[in-house]
């Protein structure tokens, strides 16, 4: 596209058109939003202090749904589901089940702004919790053993890169349940 050059218009246009073309086009300029845009500071992000690890109960696990070669049984207590006042971190308690039987039991925290994941904790063999002090957030789309939490955030967790409201949150799993059976 030629971009038009008011200073460059035909002499024949007389100054006053000048004028009138060259403040047309920074009314154009200035209402597409390039100059009339102010910058919005953003507040740097801050995590809560996390609650320690919550009890929990395997009685009314709601399932998550994992993709077909996955053969983890996941589950969370809905009890346990917080999402973060200030930090809109969704907290929770997963119960994984595998194929052999065993339990693993963690207490995790999903940041739908960022795609990311922490473990705050771990259920050890003697069924006591066992914080991750200093636990760092891990990408949920890596190759690490995240699945779930990807999985928890697609299905009702995250709406996007927003963190979602806590009824709303176990409505969204449950209703996938459902849709399942």
């Amino acid at each position: 596209m030629r971009r038009l050059n008011p200073t460059r218009l035909p002499i024949a246009m007389g100054a006053n058109m000048k004028y009138r073309v060259t403040f047309g086009l920074w009314m154009a300029l200035a209402t597409t939003g390039v100059w009339s845009q102010t910058p919005v500071e953003v507040a740097e992000w801050v995590e809560e202090k996390s609650p320690s690890a919550p009890a929990y109960s395997t009685d009314q696990l709601i399932p998550v749904e994992m993709p077909p070669h996955v053969t983890l049984k996941v589950g969370i207590d809905p009890a346990t589901l917080a999402v973060g006042a200030t930090d809109s971190v969704v907290r929770y308690v997963v119960v994984m089940h595998n194929a052999t039987g065993s339990v693993n039991v963690a207490y995790e925290g999903i940041r739908c702004t960022t795609g990311e994941v922490k473990t705050y904790a771990r259920v050890n063999a003697a069924g006591k919790w066992v914080n991750n002090e200093e636990a760092p957030w891990k990408d949920m789309t890596s190759n690490l053993p995240s699945r779930h939490a990807y999985a928890i955030a697609k299905q009702g967790a995250c709406d996007g890169r927003t963190a979602g409201k806590r009824d709303d949150i176990i409505r969204a799993l449950k209703r996938r349940q459902v849709a399942r059976d």
